[in-house]
């Protein structure tokens, strides 16, 4: 099951390059939460769809929902961007809302193909908000460091 990182850049460049440096992103003073098995191509399109209320395939079709940056044939870890659509309904959602997300979320195939219930998925779902809550006053992105 591939190990997810999602962190906060400033831009695509610079979510490239600390993705590709050497304890990157991880380190104590970059922002980063890990998902293990929260893809940020099917999973989050997903989540998207929960949401905002669109469909999923239109909410795979936002330029920035799962666009790989970084450069698929590197032995390095790849690096997705997080469409600003999902980060801005996640900060903008409340409690209620993000646990009513949570239970249609974990019912998706995805989810219940790595075995995430409800109660995991909350949590995630909670750790990427939070991420997206700390990232946009400071005008940063979110992207996701997919790594086997």
């Amino acid at each position: 099951m591939p190990l997810c990182d999602y962190f906060s850049a400033a831009d695509d460049e610079a979510a490239v390059a600390a993705a590709s440096s050497p304890g990157e992103p991880e380190r104590p003073a970059r922002d980063t939460v890990s998902l293990k098995g929260i893809d940020p191509v099917v999973a989050l399109a997903r989540l998207e769809a929960i949401v905002t209320g669109r469909g999923h395939e239109e909410a795979g079709r936002d330029p920035r929902s799962g666009l790989l940056l970084s450069e698929a044939d590197v032995d390095g870890p790849l690096v997705f961007s997080v469409s600003d659509t999902l980060v801005n309904a996640l900060t903008a959602a409340s409690g209620d809302d993000l646990r009513r997300f949570a239970r249609s979320w974990s019912a998706t195939a995805e989810l219940r193909h790595n075995q995430v219930d409800a109660e995991t998925a909350a949590g995630a779902l909670e750790a990427l908000t939070g991420l997206a809550r700390r990232a946009r006053p400071a005008g940063l992105r979110l992207y996701c460091r997919w790594s086997l």
